[in-house]
């Protein structure tokens, strides 16, 4: 009997990776919502994403992936215990199927709420990975925000749990005036730097005054995409 039962399990395991769609790169958004971000920046960021994924450039990179397509979903983060999913999983192919993702992204609300638990969003991102019903080459979580973990549990703890599991975590440093940056007076990319990205081809992007969200996005994006290192600060580790 417990043959049988070990076979049957077996089993499902066996039909369960048959079944999932096959993805070049499965990419988690784990963007900024907690109380440092206003209405308007959080219109500013997802738009600046739903910008980059319906780009010609973006668009051109996906299809020449080995598959020719990726698995993206998008959830904002907050305090210990808010982390929503915004927009579940999506296939993105070709500009139709991106537009889709961005609709839904740029209508639906808000639900964030505290502050600055990326320890719990990247928990969150990568139950979301485990979970979905895609098998991809890659396994990306795309950090944005505008400040350190403040709360949660070990930041250190969850990124390398994630990273044991064969995930990358990247970062946007999302810098600007009166935003609180790293401790100690870090600078927030080299916050990120250290404490926050991991992984093969890791890397930090930028956004500021000399350039855009809309922008840094867009590059993110591109080299995410690419699988190739970024140009910006890697991780030692």
């Amino acid at each position: 009997m417990r043959f049988v039962l070990t076979s049957l399990v077996a089993l499902g395991l066996l039909t369960a990776q048959a079944s999932a769609e096959s993805v070049d790169l499965e990419l988690v958004f784990a963007a900024d919502g907690s109380g440092s971000i206003d209405d308007a920046e959080s219109r500013l960021q997802r738009q600046g994403w739903a910008d980059a994924l319906t780009s010609p450039d973006v668009l051109t990179g996906i299809k020449d992936g080995p598959v020719g397509a990726i698995a993206v979903a998008f959830m904002e983060w907050g305090g210990p215990s808010s982390q929503v999913l915004i927009v579940d999983w999506h296939v993105i192919r070709d500009e139709a199927s991106a537009r889709v993702f961005a609709d839904k992204l740029m209508s639906a609300p808000r639900g964030a709420y505290g502050y600055n638990s990326i320890s719990n969003a990247i928990d969150f991102s990568v139950r979301l990975v485990e979970t979905n019903a895609h098998e991809g080459t890659r396994k990306v979580i795309d950090v944005s925000g505008d400040g350190p973990n403040m709360n949660g549990r070990s930041l250190e703890q969850a990124r390398a749990d994630a990273l044991a599991k064969g995930f990358t975590i990247n970062a946007l440093a999302i810098r600007g005036s009166g935003r609180p940056g790293g401790p100690g007076g870090m600078s927030l990319e080299d916050y990120y730097g250290q404490s926050v990205i991991g992984g093969p081809g890791s890397f930090v992007e930028m956004a500021d005054e000399m350039r855009p969200f809309a922008v840094a996005a867009r590059r993110k994006l591109l080299t995410e995409i690419a699988g190739m290192d970024g140009a910006s600060r890697h991780a030692s580790r």
